[in-house]
């Protein structure tokens, strides 16, 4: 990810936030994420740990911060820690941040390079009875490579087997659901640059393209821009509408079919999430038509569903509702199937099988819990789809969504949606 700045203000701040829900005399540490290793001496590029850059705004590796807003020494109530920049890693790696960089980025004043780190975490923890300790709580995560927060927290478990461990995802999970200003402006750009990506895709794609092709387009106009892939993006066409995560992106896009682009920026670590189906040959045939406006009935309804107060769950059974009404519509379900559907079995889930919304932020599956209530500041994705398998083509539809007390704000609302407006995007090639 190329470094967007954001304003060190944005960091205090959510320091400050998580500061205010710590026991008394408690510590808090956060670890950067692991460079993953590929294979013979190769390695992927980093990822920051979404929770410490929600804090710091730093993007190094092997960076750690500890709070501890109770400690004796005023010195020790807020510390980061990076490595210690040096001629073989100028060389070899590039530019690492000197302790006054560290301070420009997040705000912290004391920065201490991580060598330092075992000895005063040893003498801050002795004055707390509490340590809070980090770990992946996403519900979907299937974690099967110990990271470096797991190995830390085994290291001080060992150390301090008597003190009281907390953790801190639930404290996160609430903190990064309510977006500030600074970060709905991230996320903005985020949606902008994903439109100028759709955009020029749309003026692209023809019979005959490779759907290879068509994510090298987004490719170039994220990168020349600072961007990246918020997610592995999913350029599928014809029957592989229908395949949820489709990420061999190699077909040749055909006359007469729908490609589903499943495609996102993410800009200075703040992510994005659309979908659209559009007609390769640049218009819907009639029964394309039909589905693709019934999908985008539902996703306007859905829309103004996204009112504080709601859980995801919430959504998702009002949008099987809509989903089933529109299916009788359009033929592929008949009203007497309702009576023998049950929650687990639903009548329509051969036509609609995920959910309608996800909270989006720096991740693009955002920390959440299914518990937690919709409020104002969270932004959340609006998805609604159907999948006709026995036609070879399926129609989902998905934009970025503000929540607000005064109602929902779209924040793709520049990127066509409606069939007629798709179709005359395409005209445009």
């Amino acid at each position: 990810m190329k470094n967007i700045p954001l304003p060190n203000a944005l960091f205090t701040l959510n320091r400050e936030r998580l500061v205010r829900l710590l026991r008394p005399r408690s510590l808090a540490v956060f670890n950067a994420n692991d460079i993953m290793p590929t294979n013979a001496d190769g390695s992927l590029g980093h990822w920051q740990n979404a929770d410490l850059f929600y804090l710091t705004g730093v993007r190094q590796e092997e960076t750690r911060l500890l709070l501890a807003p109770d400690a004796f020494d005023p010195n020790h109530r807020e510390i980061l820690f990076v490595r210690q920049p040096s001629e073989h890693l100028a060389i070899w790696e590039g530019h690492k941040l000197t302790k006054e960089q560290a301070t420009a980025i997040s705000g912290i004043k004391n920065v201490k390079w991580l060598s330092e780190f075992p000895s005063l975490f040893r003498q801050i923890t002795c004055e707390m009875d509490h340590v809070y300790l980090n770990s992946n709580e996403h519900q979907r995560a299937d974690v099967t490579v110990e990271t470096r927060d797991a190995r830390f927290i085994r290291e001080c478990r060992k150390q301090f087997p008597l003190h009281q461990y907390q953790r801190l995802a639930p404290l996160m999970h609430e903190l990064r659901a309510v977006k500030s200003e600074h970060e709905i402006a991230a996320i903005q750009a985020a949606c902008d640059l994903t439109a100028r990506g759709f955009e020029r895709a749309c003026n692209f794609v023809r019979p005959g393209v490779n759907e290879a092709e068509v994510e090298a387009e987004f490719a170039h106009e994220f990168i020349r821009h600072k961007g990246a892939f918020a997610y592995a993006p999913i350029i599928a066409g014809g029957a592989n509408n229908n395949i949820l995560h489709y990420s061999q992106n190699d077909q040749p896009c055909k006359k007469g079919e729908l490609l589903l682009i499943d495609v996102a920026a993410a800009l200075g670590n703040y992510t994005s999430d659309l979908t659209r189906t559009i007609p390769v040959s640049g218009r819907f045939t009639r029964r394309q038509r039909q589905v693709y406006n019934a999908v985008v009935r539902v996703y306007r309804q859905m829309f103004r569903a996204m009112v504080p107060g709601k859980t995801l769950k919430d959504l998702r059974l009002e949008c099987d509702a809509i989903l089933t009404e529109e299916c009788i519509g359009l033929g592929l379900l008949k009203r007497s199937q309702l009576k023998n559907q049950t929650p687990e079995e639903p009548a329509l889930k051969p036509y609609f099988m995920h959910g309608v919304a996800h909270p989006l932020g720096l991740d693009v599956h955002d920390a959440s819990y299914n518990f937690q209530k919709i409020a104002p500041g969270w932004v959340l994705t609006c998805e609604p789809a159907l999948y006709l398998k026995a036609e070879n083509f399926g129609v989902r539809l998905e934009n970025t969504v503000m929540v607000t007390e005064d109602g929902p704000r779209d924040l793709m609302a520049n990127i066509p949606i409606e069939a007629d407006d798709i179709e005359a995007l395409m005209r445009r090639r």
